[in-house]
């Protein structure tokens, strides 16, 4: 971090408010040598929390300056580490819940542009998109009010942003962990005056669980990723000679990648597994059994879902 990065973020977080020069100067310093490091990512978080009214300009430097360095502050880029992952978690969580908004639209934003994130961030930022849903208050980001008493139609649009984000358990991919949030959110909200969105997103999550194939398992990890561009790297400069040998040593390429990639389990291609996915498991169907019957009666927004369900099997 640079002297005048330093003196700047002491100078903002002293009168707690930060000006649009002052976001300004911290964009130049920042990306001076064209990346967000850890120290100057640290002294972002720093003003957040002084700061006592945010501004769009700041929620939106904020944003974009932690999703910078947790994305693209290692190889392979647009991917999250488990260091990353855990230092912002520890960032965020100095009390175990989110303290701005800021903080709130940057995990979504995390989820939403990565490739894969650590299941530790996953698990987090499902926590914490629940604890803003069910207890959280004021404006969000996009617009619109965070509201403890209903789901507002602000909290659908960052519920589905989080639950069918790339970064999450894959693209378009709802988890059985997404799916049970949902359910939690829905049993205690039931008789509120929800958003007209919220029944929608509540069919559409869980059912996705159920009738799609969990492309958690198309995802590259951190590591495999990291595997594939060193070697994508290390070969570039001999691209010809090395489809020239492809031919020539099929036996000895293959294994080669077997080596690097680890060998193709018996039924793991991926449009198989698409297939596979069109079926509701007998798993599947036992774990909405029991979701349904967990208070001993059948709502409205279950009986939509049984028949989406239903129907989609015909």
């Amino acid at each position: 971090m640079s002297f005048q990065f330093d003196n700047l973020a002491t100078s903002v977080a002293a009168d707690r408010r930060v000006s649009p020069e002052e976001i300004r100067s911290l964009r130049q310093l920042g990306w001076g040598d064209g990346q967000i490091h850890r120290a100057e990512a640290e002294a972002i978080f720093a003003i957040n929390r002084q700061i006592d009214a945010p501004g769009n300009d700041w929620v939106d430097f904020f944003v974009e300056a932690i999703s910078e360095f947790v994305l693209n502050g290692s190889e392979p880029k647009q991917m999250c580490d488990e260091d990353e992952a855990r230092w912002l978690i520890d960032a965020i969580a100095q009390d175990g819940r989110l303290e701005t908004m800021a903080e709130l639209e940057a995990l979504v934003r995390i989820v939403e542009k990565a490739r894969n994130t650590p299941e530790i961030l996953k698990d987090f930022v499902l926590q914490q998109i629940e604890y803003a849903v069910l207890h959280g208050e004021g404006p969000t980001r996009c617009g619109g009010e965070l509201a403890s008493c209903h789901v507002s139609t602000a909290e659908c649009h960052l519920l589905r942003r989080v639950i069918f984000a790339s970064g999450g358990h894959g693209p378009a991919a709802v988890s059985r962990h997404d799916a049970e949030m949902l359910f939690r959110i829905k049993d205690a909200t039931l008789k509120a005056a929800n958003a007209l969105e919220w029944p929608q997103l509540f069919v559409d999550g869980v059912a996705n669980f159920l009738r799609g194939f969990s492309a958690a398992n198309a995802q590259l990890s951190h590591q495999r990723a990291k595997q594939l561009e060193n070697f994508i790297a290390d070969s570039s400069v001999n691209v010809g000679r090395f489809f020239g040998r492809m031919a020539k040593e099929a036996p000895a390429v293959a294994n080669h990648f077997c080596k690097v990639f680890g060998h193709k389990r018996p039924g793991t291609d991926y449009t198989v597994r698409a297939i596979a996915g069109e079926k509701v498991t007998e798993f599947e169907a036992n774990w909405l059994n029991s979701m349904v019957e967990a208070d001993g009666e059948l709502d409205a927004l279950e009986k939509a879902l049984i028949e989406r369900v239903e129907a989609e099997l015909d």
